[in-house]
């Protein structure tokens, strides 16, 4: 998670499907992810070959001899041109039109039938079957649009290497990079639990330790003012670059007198805790800010030749729960941080299975209880289905599969926790469950509200990332029918 080009579902789980842990495999999967690949079917070839090496036969010697690396496999555009030129015979001229195809510069149906029409003659020429011909050529066209060279493949693989090395040796320091990238396939919610995960503590933005981007101390995490909802940018840079110049803010009232804000900036900025090391709670902070405010004139605003005492006001002590500063932060962050959203649920169920014991219970049905993190949304044959992404109440991540006919009667519900019921799939070394139920668990009510309405409507700043993809369908395996022993003739 967080790292370049290798952080969606689907790579990742490419990635613990071929037992990754060099750099030639990263630049391997960096090719055979593409849509061309796993098209043509070649991918999931590709897994099977990687983890079962004695199991094939090479479709010709021309392909052990050229493509020995890849199991046989065309997985970069040089190798499809290494075939066309050393099994079909083509001529260089070809081999560059071929080449000129699949980079998108010039894709003349005129001149590639010609390329089509010179290589079955050139292999028949050359005493090949043509039913092996035909079956080569089928993976030529359906990889050969879609592909990378290698060279593109390998400079995407060290990306990825630099930001695994990162990720590794500097985890906390890494995850706040990547939050103030502002970039990436999850929204920061993810990356700021990643960042949990690591070591680091979570505080929500203070105006003593904040930036404008989310700053690090150590391990313990200040979020930047820029993930607070409606607090304009322009005062949240303000607020960092004064007290750069002028030193730290030593009171509310100090911080009013230095920056310009109104009154409901300042009460976003108390309702998110950014004025805690006052020793003041939400509630004492907020009757202060109406009093202090109430007549203040912005004339008035800037530092004293000599600095006055803060007023004293004799504020009441009212108590607030977590559960409000937590709805408090979903309402400012779209997420909480003084707790989980576990902590949220009326249930205090958390599952039969955790995600750690998952690879014992292959073709078995469990019961999990899950934060949703994405969706994607992919066609099939029988409609479209969805893949899921989850976080267990360990933290741990763990994917889904939602068929056509399972999403009619157990839809998703938008973001949240949902009580989940399917069997587990265990596809070279990575778990999948299969969804049949699956329920939207509810929130306890808001406590900053008596009203029964907005008691529950807080919880729909709960997010979701959501992606779709448009391609055709994946062949079935035995669409595929690729040969893993050689054709007899």
């Amino acid at each position: 998670i967080g790292c370049f080009y290798i952080e969606s579902p689907a790579m990742r789980g490419l990635l613990r499907r071929l037992k990754c842990d060099n750099y030639k495999t990263l630049v391997a999967a960096s090719s055979i992810i593409r849509p061309g690949v796993a098209q043509s079917g070649m991918m999931k070839e590709y897994i099977f070959r990687h983890n079962n090496p004695t199991k094939f036969e090479y479709f010709h010697p021309v392909f052990e001899k050229e493509l020995g690396e890849t199991y046989g496999i065309m997985v970069y555009q040089e190798d499809v041109i290494k075939i066309a030129l050393h099994y079909g015979g083509l001529s260089a001229a070809d081999g560059d039109i071929l080449r000129r195809a699949m980079s998108g510069k010039g894709r003349s149906k005129a001149a590639l039938q010609k390329v089509k029409d010179d290589f079955f003659i050139s292999a028949a020429a050359k005493g090949h079957p043509e039913q092996l011909s035909q079956e080569i050529y089928r993976q030529i066209e359906s990889f050969a649009g879609y592909s990378f060279c290698k060279a593109h493949s390998a400079s995407y693989a060290v990306e990825s290497y630099q930001s695994l090395y990162l990720k590794v040796h500097y985890p906390i320091e890494f995850m706040v990079a990547v939050i103030n990238n502002q970039g990436g396939f999850y929204r920061t919610e993810i990356y700021v639990h990643e960042a949990r995960m690591a070591g680091a503590v979570i505080h929500t933005p203070c105006v003593n330790r904040s930036g404008f981007e989310t700053a690090l101390y150590g391990s313990d995490i200040y979020l930047g003012f820029m993930h607070l909802q409606g607090l304009d940018s322009k005062l949240s840079q303000f607020i960092a670059a004064e007290r750069e110049r002028n030193g730290i803010y030593k009171s509310l009232e100090d911080f009013i007198n230095r920056v310009p804000m109104g009154i409901e900036n300042v009460k976003t900025l108390i309702f998110i805790g950014a004025f805690r090391f006052t020793g003041k709670t939400k509630n004492q902070l907020l009757v202060q800010v109406s009093l202090l405010m109430n007549n203040f004139k912005p004339a008035n605003r800037g530092l004293m030749l000599i600095e006055q005492p803060a007023k004293e006001f004799k504020l009441p002590v009212l108590e607030r729960s977590v559960f409000e500063d937590a709805f408090d932060e979903i309402e400012l962050l779209n997420f909480p941080v003084s707790c989980t959203v576990f902590d949220l649920l009326k249930t205090r169920f958390r599952g039969d299975v955790m995600v750690r014991d998952l690879l014992k219970y292959h073709k078995k049905e469990v019961r999990m209880l899950a934060y949703l993190i994405s969706t994607k949304q992919v066609p099939t044959k029988r409609g479209n289905m969805y893949f899921g992404t989850w976080i267990d109440h360990e933290g741990a991540y763990f994917d889904t599969a939602h068929f056509p006919d399972s999403l009619v009667n157990n839809p998703f519900q938008g973001g949240g926790c949902y009580l989940l019921l399917g069997t587990v799939e265990i596809d070279y070394h990575f778990p999948t469950i299969t969804i049949s139920r699956m329920a939207k668990m509810p929130f306890i009510p808001d406590p900053r509200y008596s009203d029964s309405e907005k008691r529950y409507t807080t919880q729909h700043n709960i997010k979701q990332d959501v992606s779709s993809t448009h391609r055709q369908p994946y062949p079935q395996d035995h669409e595929i029918n690729l040969p893993r022993h050689r054709m007899k003739f």
